[in-house]
């Protein structure tokens, strides 16, 4: 059975200091960040994240008023060649399943580059992907949201990811 990544999203006002505010509840209670997209526009920010323990991150950012979503993502595995996302794609719209968000991870497969992405019907996405060898159980084990934990000696593991 393959294990769950998820990603969370929520809407800040755009003022300065507000994501950092985001990123001082994370670090403080020692969530890493494995993926970070922020989009605006002249008053709202749109922060989607892919963190460690998204269940806990989800239930801090709500008790401080934020309306957070979280969304089931499918990790792939991808050559680091051009090209190689454009297959996944391909083979998603054939089947008309629509992509909502990706992220591409911090985290290797050995040689391989690993995208999370969702999905409006993840169940179907996840079987087209797999038919086409994109995805496999082993791939799924391998990353789950509290593998993207930072690995290096040099990066303690309290430390909110790579940005913050």
């Amino acid at each position: 059975m393959p294990m769950t990544l998820h990603e969370i999203s929520l809407s800040l006002p755009n003022r300065p200091g507000m994501l950092a505010e985001v990123a001082r509840l994370l670090a403080k209670e020692r969530i890493n960040l494995a993926a970070i997209s922020v989009d605006s526009t002249p008053t709202r920010g749109r922060i989607r994240m892919i963190v460690s323990d998204p269940e806990r991150a989800e239930g801090l950012l709500a008790l401080r008023g934020y309306t957070v979503e979280k969304r089931e993502m499918i990790a792939v595995r991808l050559e680091d060649r051009a090209g190689s996302f454009l297959k996944v794609l391909e083979a998603l719209a054939r089947a008309k399943v629509n992509i909502t968000s990706v992220a591409i991870l911090v985290t290797r497969d050995g040689g391989r580059a690993l995208v999370a992405l969702s999905s409006d019907d993840p169940t179907r996405a996840r079987k087209v992907l797999q038919q086409s060898g994109f995805v496999s159980q082993s791939a799924e084990r391998l990353i789950s949201n509290a593998d993207l934990i930072a690995v290096s000696p040099s990066i303690p593991s309290e430390s909110v990811g790579f940005l913050f």
